[in-house]
């Protein structure tokens, strides 16, 4: 999706064609060459007649092609016009040159079935989408160029000349499928909320003139969150807005920039997983509320997602600064992972009803595919990881980003010699993403990015030892700067023994397993034994019939599911979600074959197939080792930088010190909040430059946290520095005789921004949401500092 009230997309166009109105300011907006459909001046405009577009969001790659009529169908009879449509370049052009249309892809025949069961199509081609997706849909080869710089989403040749490529292949296959060709594309979205990563204008106009040589002739559109409408509006485009509350606001700042039709580009049924978070849910009612509102209003709207799906393969993203995606994306969406409806489903339908046009009728809802249970069965053959790495390898005297080496994504293994010496600490300047460190065959640690943590302790040699660290790609990050996610382990990789200097570890051995686009096995040595470490295993299971199904993982550890050769996705018991979701028709009558990767070995070989998913129920104690935290404040006499009071409600407010204060880390504390409740909450925190602009926060870390809810919903600090406000910070609750309770204010919250800077001012957004919604803070404290944190190591 996106990310939003900093978050996503949308859908509206710009451009009027004859028989309605133009907008008033566009005189150099781009008409459409047909009259069947135009934007006027207070409504779109189909065949001469007012559209209001009730639309949703559906991705055909998170849905298997036999299903993409059922869950059409669905959508219609949920009470929709239109389908909001993605495309994922890299899914399209993995391998630079080479595109894929084919099969699961083939978008040209997902607009067909759209038109045949009467439904609209809203197109956002990209180049960037987002959308919890591998590197927000951008392919990993553009970073194989301009090593090191953050160029992508900017006008700089190295991503320009790649996205117009991309976007006249689009053109070429998707052009004839736009309404002024018979189709049912109605409008087009250039790029995907801008206004989060950057405002540079012309850059919004290169990729709009790049559509228009693309032969896109229906109207263009561009959509932001509410709060960032008017930062990269051109009269060019038409803007839409996307929220998950209040409507006001977001019709407001439309009407701020352009006369038109409002439209919401993406409002928020739900919300995405990540990994080792609680399951995330969002209320119908209050949702059927606000799109009746927009509907008596006269706007229209796009549901993100009316229908989520599945991130099948290896293709989920990572939120910022780095939380990886689950691979089920039902999103709490009114209809489910598997295609399911239920209460909510009835409850958008029922809402929706009443502003249907004279003599539209809804269809009945399709019925639920079937579903079987597969008995437990034990994958007794296994294979070593590293006895499917290639037996060549690639040399280097440092390890470099893996994109740099040709290598797209998967399991990387890096050899070197350890001299005999001493204990010490083995450190590098970044890895991405885990890794586990072998010292002469035995574990002796783990990386994770998660947490920052790129050193680990190593015991005394008394003989060089080869030192070999397996690394797992994950996810590439899929909104913000990190969007730049080169993986692998960078150097310089060092070694520090105790009351040593540092030694550089260089000349490396590097091989690679290398999923490619579709997940692909490696040659394999089978045995009919369990395998130690991180291994491959092999199982098979028969099926008198095809039925969906959902695989129990909740038994393994972490890594991929391969089923009939065709990769799943990822899984991880940490949870929330504790299943994968299996399609029937990628099922066979008879005997069927399952590979799983596990990296951390699992608690039983065993697999089963249950009739429903688990969608929340985390197991922390299935994650990595953490060290626990010995950070302790240290604010005794440092005064503040600010002490004030921030204004009541929900919108981002901007707090300028007297004068500019330098230092590497920022406390905000929390002394009270508007409820009179002992809780703190924190959407966004950014900091702002003397010119009252964000400082990059993409290195940032949380040095400390006073409290932090991690069970009853996703309250981790974190939230508070990734850019999403539909997210948030929130201090811990607690239980006893079944009473909440909470530790009272003060709450502090100390973030380490990597290095030295000069800040003038706090940008603060509150917890989203109405007004009882709890921590929303008032009175508080900012101190900027060298180390108001002591590590404590």
């Amino acid at each position: 999706m996106s990310h939003n009230p900093t978050r996503r997309r949308v859908l509206a166009g710009a451009a009027a064609a004859t028989g309605a109105a133009l907008l008033p300011m566009s005189a150099t907006v781009h008409a459409a060459a047909s009259a069947r459909f135009s934007i006027g001046k207070d409504d779109f405009m189909l065949d001469g007649k007012p559209l209001k577009i009730r639309c949703g969001e559906m991705h055909f790659a998170r849905v298997p092609r036999a299903y993409w009529q059922h869950r059409l169908q669905a959508i219609k009879a949920m009470g929709l016009n239109t389908v909001c449509a993605y495309l994922f370049w890299n899914y399209h052009e993995w391998r630079e040159g080479r595109y894929d249309w084919s099969g699961q892809r083939d978008a040209a025949e997902f607009c067909r079935l759209a038109q045949q069961e009467g439904l609209w199509v809203i197109l956002r081609p990209g180049p960037y989408a987002c959308a919890e997706w591998e590197m927000g849909g951008l392919p990993w080869w553009l970073l194989k160029k301009n090593s090191g710089d953050a160029f992508l989403r900017t006008r700089d040749d190295a991503f320009m000349k790649p996205a117009k490529r991309w976007l006249a292949e689009v053109g070429r296959v998707l052009g004839a499928q736009q309404v002024t060709h018979g189709g049912p594309i109605l409008m087009v979205q250039v790029e995907n909320e801008y206004g989060f990563f950057s405002d540079d204008l012309e850059y919004m106009r290169g990729l709009r003139q790049a559509l228009l040589d693309a032969q896109f002739d229906v109207p263009l559109f561009q959509c932001n969150p509410t709060n960032a409408v008017s930062r990269t509006h051109i009269p060019e485009l038409f803007s839409v807005a996307n929220f998950g509350t209040d409507p006001d606001s977001g019709f407001k700042a439309l009407q701020a920039v352009q006369q038109g039709p409002q439209m919401c580009g993406e409002y928020y049924s739900g919300w995405f997983d990540t990994w080792g978070n609680p399951h995330r849910r969002g209320a119908a009612t209050k949702a059927v509320e606000d799109i009746q509102h927009m509907l008596k209003l006269g706007g229209s709207f796009s549901l993100y997602m009316a229908h989520g799906g599945t991130t099948f393969g290896l293709w989920g993203g990572c939120d910022r600064p780095f939380r990886p995606d689950t691979s089920s994306y039902d999103y709490d969406a009114p209809i489910g992972e598997a295609g399911w409806i239920g209460e909510k489903f009835q409850a958008y339908r029922k809402g929706i009803e009443p502003f249907l046009q004279p003599g539209e009728t809804l269809p009945p809802p399709p019925a639920r595919q079937p579903v079987m249970a597969i008995p437990a069965f034990t994958l007794k053959e296994s294979a070593s990881v590293f006895s499917g790495m290639p037996q060549e390898a690639r040399r280097d005297v440092s390890p470099r980003p893996i994109e740099e080496y040709d290598i797209s994504r998967g399991l990387v293994s890096y050899r070197v010699t350890l001299p005999a010496g001493p204990a010490g600490k083995l450190s590098a300047a970044k890895v991405r993403d885990l890794a586990w460190v072998h010292l002469d065959g035995k574990l002796a640690g783990t990386f994770d990015t998660r947490h920052r943590r790129f050193s680990i302790d190593l015991p005394a040699r008394d003989k060089p030892a080869t030192l070999e660290i397996l690394l797992y790609t994950i996810a590439r990050v899929n909104f913000g700067p990190e969007v730049h996610d080169r993986k692998g382990l960078h150097g310089p990789v060092q070694f520090l023994p105790k009351g040593g200097a540092p030694l550089a570890l260089e000349n490396w051995e590097i091989r690679a397993i290398d999923f490619d686009a579709d997940g692909v096995l490696p040659p394999l040595e089978w045995k009919q034994q369990r395998t130690r470490g991180p291994a491959f295993w092999r199982g098979t299971f028969d099926a008198a019939k095809t039925a969906d199904t959902f695989l129990d993982m909740s038994a393994w550890g972490q890594g991929v599911v391969w089923i009939n050769g065709r990769c799943l996705g990822r899984y991880w018991s940490i949870g929330p979600t504790q299943t994968m979701y299996l399609p029937g028709p990628w099922l066979k009558r008879g005997r069927n074959e399952v590979v799983v990767l596990d990296l951390t070995g699992p608690q039983r070989a065993e697999l089963r197939g249950l009739q429903a998913p688990i969608l929340d129920r985390l197991q922390p104690e299935r994650d990595l080792p953490r060290p626990p935290s010995k950070a302790k404040l240290k604010l005794d006499g440092v005064a503040p930088a600010y002490s004030g009071q921030f204004q009541p409600g929900s919108a981002t407010q901007d707090v300028r010190f007297p004068t500019p204060v330098s230092g590497r880390q920022f406390c905000l504390e929390s002394l009270d909040a508007f409820d009179g409740k002992q809780y703190a909450a924190v959407a966004e925190i950014s900091l702002l430059d003397a010119k009252g602009k964000p400082i990059d926060q993409s290195a940032w870390t949380i040095a400390y946290v006073s409290s932090e809810e991690a069970r009853r919903e996703d309250g981790q600090a974190l939230n508070a520095i990734n850019g999403q406000a539909s997210d948030f910070w929130h201090t811990a609750f607690g239980n006893v005789g079944g009473k909440t309770i909470a530790s009272g204010h003060p709450h502090r919250l100390v973030i380490d921004l990597e290095k030295t800077v000069e800040v003038a001012g706090i940008r603060y957004t509150p917890r989203q949401g109405d007004d009882k919604v709890t921590g929303r803070i008032r009175r508080f404290n900012a101190y900027l500092g060298a180390q108001l944190v002591d590590p404590g190591e």
